[in-house]
């Protein structure tokens, strides 16, 4: 039997033995930590289900977050941007940044970035790229804040792990909260700062309860259901 299937199997049986229903997130923190993981650090991810519709524009959810303790991971941003900016944006983190050369270096199949950001007087001709970034979800977006007229902040911020958001078509919002390795004292932290700005968030249109179902787990873990 392969590592992963005995794995599976070990932490179904940890899975059994924990208490049911929702726990504060200091005992889910823990029990996600008691599984038996892979040998690289996993990630450690919340997972919201919101009672919104998200068919209607004015009950989506999309932004940006960074967390008070980091997530442990870093990105490859790209800027496209006049060249006056383009050193600048360079000297924030961006492994890229320009205007036409780098819209045509895209086209031509180059997409080896994590994040795009834009100065809004580009997008005009970063829109040629809608096809190519979309589906991908790297088609950079006021909302998001990554259409922004102080790209040097933007590139910093998501170059050091600031994160995108977005309901999906369930209704679910899904965010890293660090790593295995980190305190747990720190996955708390960040958990209760994402927890926070999901609920300023609540859309005004919406109605009965807003918050059905949270669960945090590992890259390779069970997920665990936290009471929020």
């Amino acid at each position: 039997m392969a590592r992963g299937p005995k794995r599976a199997a070990a932490n179904g049986q940890i899975a059994a033995k924990l208490p049911t229903g929702p726990r504060p997130i200091a005992e889910a923190v823990k029990a996600i930590k008691s599984f038996k993981g892979p040998r690289f650090d996993q990630s450690v991810e919340v997972c919201v289900h919101l009672g919104i519709d998200p068919r209607q524009a004015d009950q989506q959810l999309r932004g940006s977050i960074s967390m008070p303790k980091g997530v442990g991971k870093t990105a490859r941003v790209v800027c496209f941007c006049n060249e006056d900016l383009a050193k600048v944006a360079m000297e924030a983190g961006a492994i890229e940044a320009g205007g036409e050369e780098l819209i045509a270096k895209v086209q031509g199949g180059w997409m080896d970035f994590d994040v795009a950001v834009a100065s809004p007087d580009m997008m005009r001709l970063v829109s040629k790229l809608g096809r190519t970034l979309g589906p991908k979800g790297l088609m950079p977006s006021p909302k998001a804040g990554t259409v922004t007229p102080n790209v040097a902040n933007a590139v910093k911020e998501y170059s050091a792990g600031k994160l995108e958001y977005r309901n999906d078509e369930g209704g679910n919002v899904h965010c890293l909260i660090g790593k295995m390795s980190f305190p747990d004292e720190d996955i708390i932290e960040n958990f209760t700062h994402f927890m926070d700005m999901i609920d300023r968030l609540r859309p005004s249109a919406t109605k009965g309860q807003y918050i059905k179902k949270c669960v945090i787990t590992g890259t390779m873990t069970p997920s665990v259901p936290v009471a929020v």
